[in-house]
């Protein structure tokens, strides 16, 4: 070949290589089935194409959305869950001046009326809270934003998030480089209706990196020095080679970047969860690496003879058969992994909500929240298929969800068992695949983590202060936000229901309950106020604008199809 010829493939490449990748990556579809349509190849070429596009960049922030922030704003008479783990206390008094929380009183008792000259100064705005209750804002540590294919508009899982309370979320990606940091920088400036974002990336990542790809350790620290030059906060690592792993935490662990790792089936082979802790990762999405780092008989998980790894119902399904292989319950083998990561400070992010569906897939697919709030374009992609990520139901059946079933019981009683030896689990959600609905799946994964054993004052810890804490540790930096204090920015949730007494009632779709006074049925809670950096959000209004997003497209559409399964 000569050189010129080289040199054009290389441009060619270099150009247009993602997209070489997902057609090479999607061809062996076509052999599989020789039947798939014309129309159904052009279709997945064009998902292909869409899916490697962030969406659509949110809008400027409207006049009247979100009032403030106000020099000096005094939220009156509250219930406060300070998200240290504390009981809930009030009346209290919360004095915010500009973005900054800088007093929290104590105003009174219950039941009886509140001594006015105890109570701070009057604000140049107030809001009434007697009877309601103020939480920290949520922290989310692992949210993608959606792309073209499915949800065209960041906009749309902007406001999700901020109807859910979410006012801080860590991209692992959020979408492509350049447009993350960019609404990384909007969201920080209050240009748009966003939560505060963290921008982790994959290695390798990024709209002006020379270096090609990651295939050496030198490589690997020059591409998170350039990472951090740009403004990345931190890395999202997956199945890489152990080499290659070391130097990309080392060097993110000098440069005070934070990291968290999906270290995936097709590398804990080489690296379960506690080589990798070993080596320098300290925070851990998803399950994977776990149950691999409690084998009783195996090295490797005992795959299947016909196991096939790009067939996602051979991934996923074989993760819930898992339950079974491990070191039991309260073992030395199970006791020593949860010390050894406690001397690590290692924080878990479980994402228990991503894989929910596979304990009942009937019962995700007829969320009551789908018929507002899912665009059809979302609910599509949900549908099963060979092609779209997460979408592997293609014959889903009891024994699937039985072994999921058992997985979670065993995997739950592990999360406990570390929190209650004093590690720390954080609350995220992975939302935009298998039927879970952003926003949404964050109050779910609330609920998983109260199935599992936790005291709901432990899972608004893990949702605040402890996400906080995944966020600022790795920089060598104090919290903050994550807690009611005088100090931190002033990112606060206000609500009319007790949510440790149901956390359902902060789904923006509320909780049913049977008035005692009418005996009818009624809805109930939902998050009423968002408060970012000082500035406040009609929680519900959000709701309200997502609702008429979904309405535009249904009628651009023809509605929200229903599953047609086929005879």
């Amino acid at each position: 070949m000569n050189n010129q010829i080289h040199n054009r493939i290389r441009r060619i490449f270099s150009q247009y290589g993602k997209y070489i990748v997902l057609i090479a990556t999607l061809l062996p579809l076509f052999a599989q089935n020789e039947a798939i349509s014309g129309k159904k190849k052009k279709e997945i070429f064009n998902i292909s194409k869409l899916t490697s596009q962030g969406p659509n960049a949110a809008p400027d922030r409207k006049k009247g959305e979100g009032k403030g922030p106000y020099k000096r704003l005094v939220i009156r008479g509250a219930t406060v869950i300070d998200g240290t783990g504390g009981p809930p206390r009030g009346p209290m008094d919360i004095v915010i001046e500009n973005n900054k929380i800088v007093k929290v009183q104590n105003v009174g008792y219950p039941g009886i009326p509140i001594n006015e000259s105890k109570r701070p100064k009057k604000g140049d705005y107030e809001i009434d809270a007697s009877g309601k209750y103020v939480l920290p804002g949520f922290v989310d540590l692992h949210m993608h934003s959606g792309n073209q294919f499915k949800a065209p508009d960041a906009e749309y899982t902007y406001k999700l998030w901020m109807a859910h309370g979410i006012t801080t979320i860590r991209g692992v990606a959020l979408g492509p480089t350049e447009w993350s940091l960019k609404e990384k920088e909007r969201s920080a400036k209050n240009e748009i209706v966003a939560p505060r974002i963290y921008v982790y990336d994959r290695p390798g990542n990024g709209p002006d990196w020379k270096g090609g790809p990651i295939n050496d350790p030198e490589t690997a620290k020059k591409w998170v020095r350039y990472a951090k030059k740009i403004g990345v906060d931190g890395l999202k690592l997956t199945a890489l080679r152990p080499q290659i792993m070391k130097a990309l935490l080392d060097e993110a662990n000098a440069n005070k970047m934070g990291s968290v790792a999906h270290l995936a089936q097709i590398g804990v082979a080489q690296m379960n969860l506690i080589d990798a802790a070993r080596i320098g990762l300290r925070n851990q999405t998803h399950f994977y690496g776990l149950f691999e780092a409690l084998y009783k008989d195996y090295d490797v998980q005992p795959w299947p003879y016909d196991m096939n790894y790009n067939n996602e119902q051979h991934r996923f399904g074989q993760v819930g058969r898992q339950w079974n292989l491990i070191h039991e319950r309260g073992s030395p083998e199970w006791k020593a992994l949860i010390d050894e990561l406690l001397e690590y400070d290692f924080i878990i992010d479980p994402t228990m909500t991503a894989y929910i569906a596979t304990r009942d897939v009937m019962r995700a697919q007829t969320a009551v929240w789908h018929e507002k709030y899912t665009l059809p374009s979302l609910w599509d992609y949900y549908i099963p298929s060979r092609y779209n990520h997460g979408a592997y139901y293609f014959d889903w059946n009891t024994a699937d969800e039985v072994a999921w079933k058992n997985f979670y019981r065993v995997w739950m009683s592990f999360l406990n068992d570390y929190k209650n030896a004093g590690g720390r689990v954080t609350v995220s959600s992975d939302a935009g695949y298998t039927y879970n609905l952003f926003g949404f799946s964050s109050v779910e994964e609330m609920e998983l983590l109260q199935e599992a054993g936790f005291h709901p004052l432990e899972v608004f810890r893990g949702a605040t202060k402890h996400g906080a804490e995944a966020i600022f540790e790795p920089k060598g930096e104090d919290i903050k936000f994550g807690v009611i204090r005088a100090g931190l920015l002033a990112d606060l949730i206000i609500i009319d229901e007790n949510p440790v007494e149901n956390i359902k009632v902060l789904y923006g779709t509320g909780a049913v309950r049977l008035n005692n006074d009418t005996a009818e049925a009624e809805l109930v809670g939902g998050v009423e106020y968002t408060i970012k950096d000082g500035i406040i959000y009609d929680a519900k209004q959000l709701l309200k604008d997502v609702e008429m997003m979904v309405e535009e497209q249904k009628r651009e559409r023809g509605g929200l199809k229903k599953i047609d399964w086929k005879d």
